[in-house]
């Protein structure tokens, strides 16, 4: 009895508070974005709604036919085969209904093809099986794998958490060039209300504004193979102050490996040479 009360009040009463999957998690991560906050808004006061009051009315008239028209009662049935209200009304609701959920998900739908001027922009290259990052800006490149099990550290989740970050500044504009280097992948970060597909020799485009520090992770959201489920993304949502610092050493990090890169193409090209 104990473990089924924990369940319903983990199920019902305790949506997740984080920025991860929970174990018994009901509903979306709790939204850190203008968009993901729509999403919500579209899910919790339109959608559900409409889903709700339909299947609620179904079930009555299933129960109602059930009822009055069951053979007990009805030795003679009924050989009615047409009604105009009733083929009206079953026409003209359900487009009433569709013109209701239409409206705001075209605003949505607009609101999230319409990016806004970026302050920061991030192309995430998705290869099997893990993902390439470049800041085009900032002259930035690194690669982000999955930190494999034996290596996780205290508070680190498992199939989440990623060796090197992406770091973007809190309340900026972050737009997102999203390919594929072999086969097609999607960048999904829940939190966020972003997801869109990385597909080769084509560049997609999405945005987002974090609106709260933290962390956030997401996952590959495209079936791409053997090791899909480890294709993990970890986002570091910072301060300004904190981003330009990150952005300092970020640099300086990526030139030492270029340059570590040319010197040992310049040693493989003598001794090839020699």
């Amino acid at each position: 009895m104990k473990k089924i009360l924990f369940l319903f009040i983990c199920t019902f009463a305790l949506p997740a508070q984080a920025s991860q999957p929970k174990d018994w998690q009901f509903g979306f991560q709790p939204p850190v974005t203008p968009l993901m906050k729509d999403v919500t808004w579209m899910h919790d006061y339109i959608l559900l709604p409409v889903i709700i009051g339909i299947s609620v009315f179904v079930l009555f008239l299933m129960l109602y036919t059930m009822v009055k028209f069951r053979e007990s009662k009805n030795p003679t049935p009924s050989k009615t085969t047409h009604n105009v209200m009733v083929e009206v009304l079953w026409t003209v609701i359900p487009c009433i209904i569709l013109v209701v959920i239409a409206v705001p998900s075209f605003k949505l739908l607009y609101k999230e093809e319409t990016i806004p001027k970026a302050d920061v922009t991030l192309k995430a290259i998705g290869h099997q099986w893990y993902w390439g990052y470049e800041y085009p800006d900032e002259k930035i490149a690194f690669e982000s794998v999955m930190i494999e099990d034996r290596d996780l550290k205290p508070g680190q989740p498992r199939l989440l958490a990623t060796d090197t970050k992406i770091v973007v500044p809190v309340n900026k504009i972050v737009k997102v060039l999203i390919t594929s280097g072999d086969v097609n992948h999607a960048w999904a970060v829940p939190a966020f209300g972003v997801k869109r597909d990385a597909i080769k020799g084509r560049i997609n485009e999405t945005w987002f504004k974090a609106e709260k520090e933290g962390i956030y992770y997401g996952q590959c959201s495209e079936l791409c193979g053997i090791k899909h489920a480890f294709m993990p993304i970890e986002v570091h949502v910072v301060s300004e102050d904190k981003y330009e610092a990150w952005l300092i050493k970020a640099k300086k990090e990526f030139a030492m490996e270029e340059n570590n890169s040319s010197r040992e193409a310049f040693k493989i090209l003598k001794k090839e040479k020699m």
